[in-house]
C-alpha cells in the first residue's frame, strides 16, 4: 500500500518538475497574407519567452528554424531599459504559412550585425544611423546658423550589405562614391526625405536642430535612437518634441514615432514632407492609404534615389508646393503619432526604377496592416 501512495506523488511532482527544467520553447510565426515575408524583423515579447522557458541564460542560448535546424539571426532589445523587452529574431516566412523556431541552449553562431547607430560629434552633432541597405542622418546643435544647417532627414546611399557610416567619416570626403556609395542627396531648408513638422495657417513650422540625443538600442537587426527638440513657436503655438527612430535589418524604411507636447486641446495640423527636385521626377501621393513616394529624376553619374513616407494615422490631404510633396494628417497633445519614412538607390541593384519602387512601398503597407502573428509554447 505504501509503495502505490509514494508512486502516486511522484506521478503528480513529475510534472511540475520537469516543467521547472525546460531547457527550450516553441515560437510559432503565422502569415496569414498572400505576401511573402523576406528578411522580416519580428518582436518577441520576452515576458512570454521566460514563461515558457523561465531558465534561459541570455548568454548561452541560440534560435533555429525548426525543420532546417539552421540559426536564425536574433537579438535581444532592451528599448533603452536595463531589463530584456523583446527577443528579435529575422525570418523569411512564405505566403500563407507557419514558420517554427526553438530556442534552446547552446552557443549561438556569430552573424554580422546588421544596424548601426551613433550620435557623430566630430561632425557637428551629426546623428547618423544605417542598416545593411541604406543610411541616413540628421543635424543637431552644433551646425545651426551655419551654411550647412538643413531641417529634414538626409540619405546615404550605398551599395553593400556592411556598414559604412565610421568609414565615410572617417575618409571625410563623403560626396564622392569611394565604392561603396555615397551622400549626394540634398536636404537644405525642407523636410528632406520623411522628416514632419507641424502646418499651422498653411506654413512649414520648423523646429531647430535636435539638442538631446539618447541610442536605445544598438544591435544586430534593429538600431534606435531618441531625440529630443526644444520648444519653439510653431505660428503662435509653442510645441515641445522627442522623436524616436528605429531601423531594422532588411527595411528601407525607419519607423519614427513622433511626441508633440503643446497647450491646446485642438489637434495639431503636421506634414510629412519629401523635397523635390528641379527637374522632372514621378510621383505617387495616395491618399487613403496614406502612402507618398517619390522617384528623384536622375543625378548623373549618382545615380537615382527614390524617397518614400507611410503614414498610420488618417491624411486629410496630400499635395505638391513649389519645393516639397507634402502629406497632411493631425496630432493631439503628448500622443504619438508613427509614421515610416525611408529611400532606395538605383544603383543598389535592387530597386532600380519608379514602379519597383511604388511597388515597395504598397508592399510596406501591407505588411504594416497585416502583421506577421507570433505565439509560443
Amino acid at each position: 500500500m505504501k509503495i502505490i501512495k509514494t508512486f502516486f506523488w511522484v506521478a503528480l511532482i513529475l510534472p511540475i518538475s520537469i516543467f521547472g527544467q525546460q531547457t527550450k520553447a516553441i515560437i510559432n510565426i503565422q502569415n496569414s497574407s498572400a505576401l511573402a515575408r523576406k528578411e522580416s524583423v519580428v518582436a518577441v515579447k520576452w515576458e512570454n519567452v521566460l514563461s515558457r522557458f523561465p531558465k534561459i541564460d541570455t548568454t548561452n542560448f541560440l534560435v533555429i528554424d525548426a525543420i532546417t535546424k539552421k540559426q536564425i539571426p536574433f537579438q535581444l532589445e532592451h528599448q533603452g531599459l536595463q531589463s530584456i523587452q523583446n527577443l528579435l529574431v529575422q525570418v523569411n516566412v512564405k505566403a500563407k504559412s507557419t514558420l517554427t523556431l526553438l530556442i534552446q541552449q547552446g552557443k549561438p553562431q556569430a552573424f554580422n550585425a546588421k544596424t548601426y547607430a551613433r550620435f557623430v560629434p566630430e561632425r557637428k552633432d551629426d546623428f547618423a544611423w544605417e542598416n545593411d541597405k541604406i543610411a541616413f542622418r540628421t543635424y543637431g546643435k552644433a551646425i545651426e546658423k551655419t551654411k550647412e544647417d538643413a531641417y529634414g532627414l538626409d540619405v546615404w546611399v550605398k551599395r553593400t550589405d556592411k556598414l559604412v557610416i565610421d568609414e565615410r567619416y572617417k575618409l571625410g570626403n563623403y560626396h564622392l562614391d569611394n565604392g561603396n556609395g555615397m551622400d549626394y542627396y540634398h536636404v537644405g531648408f525642407s523636410l528632406g526625405a520623411g522628416n514632419m513638422a507641424p502646418y499651422v495657417n498653411d506654413t512649414i513650422r520648423y523646429s531647430a536642430n535636435y539638442h538631446q540625443w539618447k541610442v536605445l538600442d544598438n544591435g544586430r537587426l534593429r538600431s534606435s535612437f531618441q531625440l529630443t527638440y526644444d520648444t519653439w513657436n510653431a505660428g503662435g503655438i509653442k510645441v515641445r518634441a522627442i522623436k524616436v527612430i528605429s531601423l531594422d535589418a532588411g527595411s528601407q524604411l525607419n519607423r519614427i514615432e513622433n511626441i508633440y507636447t503643446f497647450e491646446d486641446n485642438k489637434p495639431l495640423p503636421v506634414v510629412v514632407g519629401i523635397i523635390k527636385r528641379p527637374e522632372n521626377g514621378i510621383m505617387s501621393l495616395n491618399e487613403q492609404q496614406g502612402i507618398m513616394g517619390y522617384w528623384e529624376p536622375n543625378h548623373g553619374e549618382d545615380g537615382i534615389t527614390g524617397v518614400g513616407t507611410i503614414l498610420t494615422s488618417s491624411v486629410s490631404n496630400m499635395f505638391v508646393d513649389n519645393k516639397q510633396l507634402l502629406a497632411k494628417t493631425t496630432v493631439k497633445s503628448n500622443e504619438s503619432i508613427v509614421y515610416y519614412a525611408g529611400a532606395a538607390w538605383n544603383k543598389a541593384g535592387e530597386i532600380v526604377d519608379s514602379k519597383q519602387w511604388f511597388e515597395y512601398l504598397d508592399r510596406f503597407f501591407q505588411q504594416i496592416k497585416e502583421p506577421l502573428i507570433v505565439t509560443l509554447k
